[in-house]
Protein backbone atom coordinates (compact mmCIF):
# COMPACT_ATOMS: atom_id res chain seq x y z
CA UNK A 1 0.00 0.00 0.00
CA UNK A 2 1.30 3.40 -1.26
CA UNK A 3 1.31 6.30 1.24
CA UNK A 4 1.30 9.92 0.33
CA UNK A 5 3.37 12.24 2.63
CA UNK A 6 3.47 15.74 2.24
CA UNK A 7 6.31 17.73 3.80
CA UNK A 8 6.12 21.56 4.44
CA UNK A 9 8.18 23.43 2.96
CA UNK A 10 9.32 27.34 3.72
CA UNK A 11 9.57 29.48 0.68
CA UNK A 12 11.47 32.23 0.39
CA UNK A 13 9.37 35.34 1.15
CA UNK A 14 9.61 39.09 0.14
CA UNK A 15 9.07 41.60 2.33
CA UNK A 16 8.09 39.98 5.79
CA UNK A 17 5.06 37.63 4.47
CA UNK A 18 5.68 34.82 6.39
CA UNK A 19 4.84 30.97 5.04
CA UNK A 20 3.66 28.84 8.31
CA UNK A 21 2.61 25.14 8.94
CA UNK A 22 -0.46 24.08 7.84
CA UNK A 23 -1.62 22.84 11.34
CA UNK A 24 -1.11 26.87 12.30
CA UNK A 25 -3.51 27.45 9.51
CA UNK A 26 -5.96 24.54 10.89
CA UNK A 27 -5.80 25.68 13.93
CA UNK A 28 -6.86 29.54 12.75
CA UNK A 29 -9.81 28.11 10.59
CA UNK A 30 -11.24 26.17 13.31
CA UNK A 31 -11.58 28.46 15.72
CA UNK A 32 -12.66 31.20 12.97
CA UNK A 33 -15.70 28.41 12.42
CA UNK A 34 -16.42 28.36 16.05
CA UNK A 35 -16.81 32.53 16.24
CA UNK A 36 -18.89 32.17 12.57
CA UNK A 37 -20.83 29.55 14.67
CA UNK A 38 -21.47 31.79 17.72
CA UNK A 39 -21.84 34.62 15.63
CA UNK A 40 -24.49 32.75 13.61
CA UNK A 41 -26.63 31.89 16.33
CA UNK A 42 -26.31 34.88 18.30
CA UNK A 43 -28.33 36.26 14.78
CA UNK A 44 -30.79 32.92 15.08
CA UNK A 45 -31.64 34.25 18.66
CA UNK A 46 -31.99 37.99 17.60
CA UNK A 47 -34.72 36.63 15.06
CA UNK A 48 -36.53 35.21 17.52
CA UNK A 49 -35.09 31.83 17.40
CA UNK A 50 -37.00 31.16 13.73
CA UNK A 51 -35.46 29.09 10.74
CA UNK A 52 -32.54 30.58 8.38
CA UNK A 53 -29.92 28.89 9.43
CA UNK A 54 -27.87 28.89 6.30
CA UNK A 55 -28.76 32.58 6.02
CA UNK A 56 -28.19 33.51 9.50
CA UNK A 57 -24.26 31.39 8.75
CA UNK A 58 -23.77 33.59 5.75
CA UNK A 59 -24.77 36.60 7.40
CA UNK A 60 -21.93 35.60 10.17
CA UNK A 61 -19.50 34.38 7.35
CA UNK A 62 -19.61 37.57 5.80
CA UNK A 63 -19.59 40.09 9.19
CA UNK A 64 -16.21 38.09 10.20
CA UNK A 65 -14.15 36.88 7.36
CA UNK A 66 -13.14 39.03 4.43
CA UNK A 67 -13.03 37.63 0.93
CA UNK A 68 -10.40 36.97 -0.83
CA UNK A 69 -10.70 37.23 -4.39
CA UNK A 70 -8.09 35.37 -6.36
CA UNK A 71 -6.91 34.73 -10.01
CA UNK A 72 -5.11 32.18 -10.78
CA UNK A 73 -3.26 31.46 -14.12
CA UNK A 74 -0.96 29.10 -15.13
CA UNK A 75 1.94 28.66 -18.06
CA UNK A 76 4.13 25.50 -18.94
CA UNK A 77 6.08 25.66 -16.13
CA UNK A 78 4.37 27.71 -13.00
CA UNK A 79 1.41 29.22 -11.28
CA UNK A 80 0.61 32.30 -10.49
CA UNK A 81 -1.95 33.93 -7.87
CA UNK A 82 -3.13 36.99 -7.73
CA UNK A 83 -4.94 37.48 -4.45
CA UNK A 84 -7.06 41.08 -3.01
CA UNK A 85 -6.34 41.81 0.11
CA UNK A 86 -6.38 45.47 0.78
CA UNK A 87 -5.89 47.20 3.92
CA UNK A 88 -3.59 43.75 4.69
CA UNK A 89 0.73 44.07 5.87
CA UNK A 90 2.85 41.79 4.73
CA UNK A 91 2.94 41.63 8.68
CA UNK A 92 -0.81 40.25 9.00
CA UNK A 93 -0.84 37.38 6.27
CA UNK A 94 0.62 34.34 6.36
CA UNK A 95 1.07 31.62 3.64
CA UNK A 96 1.02 28.19 3.70
CA UNK A 97 2.03 25.92 0.74
CA UNK A 98 1.61 22.91 0.00
CA UNK A 99 2.42 20.81 -3.26
CA UNK A 100 -1.09 20.63 -4.08
CA UNK A 101 -2.61 23.52 -1.38
CA UNK A 102 -2.54 26.94 -1.04
CA UNK A 103 -3.41 28.55 2.06
CA UNK A 104 -4.11 32.40 2.95
CA UNK A 105 -5.07 33.69 5.97
CA UNK A 106 -4.31 37.04 7.76
CA UNK A 107 -5.84 39.21 10.62
CA UNK A 108 -5.24 42.90 10.90
CA UNK A 109 -5.53 45.18 14.02
CA UNK A 110 -9.06 47.39 13.83
CA UNK A 111 -8.93 49.74 16.52
CA UNK A 112 -10.90 52.54 14.94
CA UNK A 113 -13.30 54.26 17.11
CA UNK A 114 -15.36 56.85 15.46
CA UNK A 115 -17.88 58.94 16.66
CA UNK A 116 -20.55 59.83 14.11
CA UNK A 117 -22.56 62.85 14.35
CA UNK A 118 -26.16 62.25 13.96
CA UNK A 119 -28.19 59.00 14.47
CA UNK A 120 -26.94 55.93 12.26
CA UNK A 121 -28.94 55.09 9.85
CA UNK A 122 -26.58 52.18 8.18
CA UNK A 123 -23.39 50.98 8.96
CA UNK A 124 -21.02 48.31 6.90
CA UNK A 125 -18.48 46.46 9.06
CA UNK A 126 -15.36 45.79 7.26
CA UNK A 127 -13.73 42.07 8.78
CA UNK A 128 -10.59 42.51 10.20
CA UNK A 129 -9.82 38.48 8.89
CA UNK A 130 -9.43 36.61 5.93
CA UNK A 131 -8.96 32.76 4.88
CA UNK A 132 -8.54 31.46 1.51
CA UNK A 133 -7.85 27.70 0.83
CA UNK A 134 -7.23 27.08 -2.93
CA UNK A 135 -6.46 23.45 -4.51
CA UNK A 136 -4.03 23.85 -6.95
CA UNK A 137 -4.90 22.79 -10.71
CA UNK A 138 -0.89 21.12 -11.09
CA UNK A 139 1.86 20.32 -7.99
CA UNK A 140 4.37 23.39 -7.44
CA UNK A 141 7.38 23.55 -5.82
CA UNK A 142 7.38 25.35 -2.27
CA UNK A 143 10.65 25.52 -1.96
CA UNK A 144 10.82 27.93 -5.20
CA UNK A 145 7.79 30.25 -4.91
CA UNK A 146 7.99 34.10 -4.54
CA UNK A 147 5.13 35.70 -2.80
CA UNK A 148 5.23 39.75 -3.06
CA UNK A 149 2.21 42.24 -1.65
CA UNK A 150 1.78 45.33 -3.36
CA UNK A 151 -1.28 47.72 -3.17
CA UNK A 152 -3.33 45.38 -1.72
CA UNK A 153 -2.65 42.31 -4.13
CA UNK A 154 -0.87 39.29 -2.93
CA UNK A 155 0.79 37.87 -5.71
CA UNK A 156 3.02 34.83 -5.79
CA UNK A 157 4.98 32.78 -8.28
CA UNK A 158 4.87 29.22 -8.05
CA UNK A 159 7.22 27.10 -10.68
CA UNK A 160 5.53 23.80 -10.97
CA UNK A 161 7.30 20.74 -10.10
CA UNK A 162 9.16 18.39 -12.87
CA UNK A 163 6.19 15.79 -12.36
CA UNK A 164 3.19 18.61 -12.93
CA UNK A 165 5.12 20.21 -15.99
CA UNK A 166 3.80 17.22 -18.45
CA UNK A 167 5.74 15.96 -21.70
CA UNK A 168 3.79 14.97 -24.87
CA UNK A 169 4.11 11.17 -25.57
CA UNK A 170 3.59 10.20 -29.29
CA UNK A 171 1.64 7.21 -30.21
CA UNK A 172 3.03 4.97 -32.74
CA UNK A 173 1.10 2.17 -33.99
CA UNK A 174 2.58 -1.71 -33.68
Amino acid sequence: MAEKSTAVQRAPSSGSLRVVEPQTLFDRMSRIHDEIARRAFDIFQQHGSTGRELENWFNAEQQLVHPVHVNISETDTALQVQAEVPGFEPNDIEISLEPTRLTISGKREANQERQDKGKIIYKELCSSEMLRVIDLPAEVDPEKTKATLKNGVLELEMPKTQRAAGKRVEVTGS
